[in-house]
Formats: C-alpha cells, structure tokens, sequence
C-alpha cells in the first residue's frame, strides 16, 4: 500500500513524516516493530533525544524488541523508570492481531491474523520430531492466480510491511514461550555497540525454520520481505540463521538474483509442470518467464551448490502432470541446467471448488522413483493441517470463509460463557 493510500485511512492522524517502514496510527505513536536498529536510532533523535542517548537506547530498545520479545517497555528493566513512560508516550511494541487460533490433529497450528488497517491473512506452524517450520505470508492476498492454489483465488488486497511479516514470527514465538531469558547488562555497560554483553541463547527451541511460502509472492514485495528477513538473521536479534530460512517464488525471475546477493537464503521453486502448456495453466506467471528462462535464473542464483541446493516444489495432480513422461522431462531439464537441486512432490490438497484431484499414491510413487532414478531427490512431503485447511495450497482467509459478523458474534458468545463459568 502506498504511503499516500496509507494516509487516506479513515481515523489517521500524520504524527510522523509518512515514509515506507513506517504506518500512520490513530494514536499518533510510532510501531517499532519491523524496523531496524539505525532507524529506531534516528527515530529516537527525532523525539528529542540527544546523539548518545539515542544511540543508546536505540540499542537497549532493539535487543529487548528482538531478542528478548518484551511487548511492554516497563519490562525493560535497564531502562531508567522515567525513560520508560516517555517511550511508551511515543512509540508502540505491535504485534498481528489473532483473530482465531487453530489446532490440527497432527500438532499443525494455524492461526488468522488480522493488520491495523483491517486486512486478515494466515500463518501456520508445522512441528516435526527434529524441527518447527514457521510458514509466514507476504501478502494480503495474492498477486498470483495459480489455478490450484487456494491462496490464488484471492485478490491481492496489498503487500505486508516489514513489521507486519517479521510480528508473525514475534507472534509465533510468543506463542510458543520461545523468547530467551537472562540479567540484562548496565546503562554504561550497554553504550559500545561491539560488546558482546547482553547477548543469549534459546536451546530446545521448536521454532527452528521458517519458510516463505504463506499468502502472496514473496518477491513480488521484495524489499519489504529483505527487510524483515534481516531482522530475523540479526545475529543481535532473532538470530535464526540464513540456512533455516527458505523463500519460495513462483518464479519471479528479475528478483531472483538480488534474492540471493541481498537476503542470501535458500531458494525454492514454484515448478509444478515441465511442459508449456500445463504451466501455463497450473502456474499462469509462466506466460511471462518461461520454463527455460526460470531454471537458466535458478542456475545462476547466487550461493547455490550440492551443499546448498535449489528446492523445486511439483504438486501432484492426476492427470495433469503426474505421468512417467513428466517426471523423465523434469529429470532432462534438470540435467540440461546443470542444477543442484532437490525436488519436493506435493500430493495436491484438495479445497472446494478447486477442479483438480490428488495424484494416487502409487502414481506419485512411481514419479518419485523415475526422479530418484534420474540423479535427484525426491521426497513426497507428507500432508500437514488439512483438516484446517492449513496444507500447502490452502490457505485463503477466513474472512472469505466466514463473515465478520459470525467471527464477532462467536466471540462474544464465547465471552458471555467464560463469564457464566
């Protein structure tokens, strides 16, 4: 959304210079999450206080927003009281509203999450014995129209923010009791800010991944996700390391490599079919880069190697793309591309009204064979959250599926009842 769009909302006041990183609230406070340590540096300046000072407590601030999760700047405890209530006069600890929260029978977590403005969008957690991936959106919406995608019969409503992407994975690990704990150091100790005081870690943590690949095209709000992205991989903040991050695109190709030379984590492949055809049908951006044009970018993305390979993810649809000739084609063009690449086989998540049905097992077995057969990995991924409609290729906001009014009425109800208890 544009800053001028942003502007034009009903109730907003201008307390500070409309920019992008930066949403107008009614309130007039600032939202610091989403923004790095130099602008909440900046921003401090700007309300008054002096060079070392807001370097300070730009400093103090960042580490207790991102690595410690507080949402309440009389928790940070390093901060002199008075200091305290003249951050809160100015500035605001955001976090996405959770509109509903839902368990799946096989520990899938889903949640519907809704912006200041009042747009709502999912994100969904996906424990495993070994590790959490965090699916974490990009958009309201999409600006794709993938056929078989859920997500794709949304219309794009507008991109997410920096705060707004990163809050989903504060959310997350608020959720989940994941923010470390320890003594945080001095006012004096805190000024220099190569030290290394003040810094923890989380073992046993079940947030260990994340994956873009929740509603929207990543790279198509670019600088928004890179910047999020680098919040998260700040080794003084969330921390979570470059290769525990995954970013799916449908194959953007003119922002592949600034993905890579930019956020440099791993890359993966909306693929779904190897002939023209069908991926023009199931994957419409093909039209406009080519199947050759996108495996020649995912050739030339920077950091990729046998250590760090290239995830291609190829839903199963009877019928459409799951015949032994598609998977000896996948494996020729592969081979063609000199790719170091994995290849993920999605058994296709059924929704209503989606024109499709899954490929049947032994189908999909057999394509996997003929893939493994050829030189390359070929896992089938095992579906997860189905049931609430959390699956790859499911998600489309409740606010489609069920009116605000319900939502609202549900809630109050519920209310009325823990009050009767």
């Amino acid at each position: 959304m544009s800053d001028t769009a942003l502007m034009s909302i009903p109730g907003l006041v201008d307390p500070v210079p409309a920019s992008r990183d930066i949403t107008p609230r009614a309130d007039g406070r600032v939202d610091l999450i989403g923004l790095p340590r130099p602008r909440i540096r900046e921003l401090f300046a700007e309300a008054g206080l002096d060079d070392r000072q807001a370097k300070l407590r730009a400093k103090q601030v960042f580490h207790w927003l991102y690595h410690r999760g507080v949402t309440d700047f009389e928790h940070m405890t390093d901060i002199a009281k008075p200091m305290r209530p003249w951050l809160a006069e100015r500035f605001v600890i955001g976090r996405p509203d959770v509109v509903e929260a839902q368990h799946s029978v096989d520990g899938t977590r889903k949640w519907l999450l809704r912006t200041a403005d009042g747009h709502d969008f999912e994100m969904v957690f996906i424990p495993d014995e070994t590790r959490g991936t965090l699916c974490v959106s990009s958009q309201v919406g999409c600006t794709l129209t993938c056929s078989f995608c859920h997500t794709g019969t949304m219309k794009l409503v507008r991109n997410l923010t920096p705060g707004e992407i990163v809050g989903q994975v504060m959310l997350a690990r608020d959720a989940l009791g994941e923010w470390p704990r320890g003594t945080m150091v001095s006012d004096a100790d805190a000024i220099d800010e190569d030290d290394e005081a003040g810094h923890y870690t989380a073992d046993g943590r079940l947030l260990t991944n994340i994956v873009m690949m929740g509603m929207g095209e990543p790279l198509y709000n670019f600088d928004h996700v890179r910047d999020a992205l680098k919040l998260v991989m700040d080794g003084d903040g969330l921390a979570l390391s470059k290769r525990r991050i995954t970013l799916s695109t449908s194959g953007v190709i003119p922002m592949m490599e600034r993905c890579g030379e930019e956020i440099g984590v791993n890359l993966a492949v909306s693929l779904h079919g190897v002939r023209k055809e069908v991926r023009d049908e199931l994957v419409p951006l093909n039209k406009k880069y080519s199947i050759e044009e996108l495996l020649q970018a995912c050739a030339d993305y920077p950091g990729a190697s046998n250590a760090r390979r290239i995830t291609f993810e190829y839903v199963m649809i009877k019928d459409k793309n799951d015949s032994d000739d598609d998977a000896r084609e996948l494996v020729r063009l592969l081979r063609q591309y000199n790719l170091p690449a994995k290849v993920n086989l999605i058994p296709f998540n059924p929704w209503p009204g989606a024109g499709y049905e899954t490929s049947l097992p032994e189908r999909v077995r057999r394509f996997s064979e003929i893939v493994f057969e050829g030189g390359f990995s070929a896992p089938v991924r095992t579906p997860r959250g189905r049931d609430i409609d959390a699956a790859c290729g499911q998600l489309k906001t409740a606010a489609e599926k069920k009116s605000r009014a319900q939502r609202d009425r549900e809630a109050a109800e519920a209310a009325a009842a823990a009050l009767q208890d």
